[in-house]
């Protein structure tokens, strides 16, 4: 068996994880937050957009 692949081998990987401070992460969760909302408005002001011009030349409902 794989020695990486037992408890022993998980629980050393952990410790090597370095996790961020609550300062960092709280500075990477609200740009990530940021970013999904201004993707997320764009998307709809295309959306928008394409309904808009596809009334306009009779297409849309």
């Amino acid at each position: 068996m794989l020695k990486w692949f037992s408890i022993e081998g998980i629980m050393t990987e952990v410790k090597r994880i370095r996790w961020p401070n609550t300062k960092d992460l709280a500075t990477k969760s609200a740009k990530t937050l940021l970013f999904c909302v201004l993707f997320a408005v764009f998307f709809m002001t295309c959306e928008v957009l394409v309904a808009s011009f596809l009334k306009l030349i009779g297409i849309g409902a």
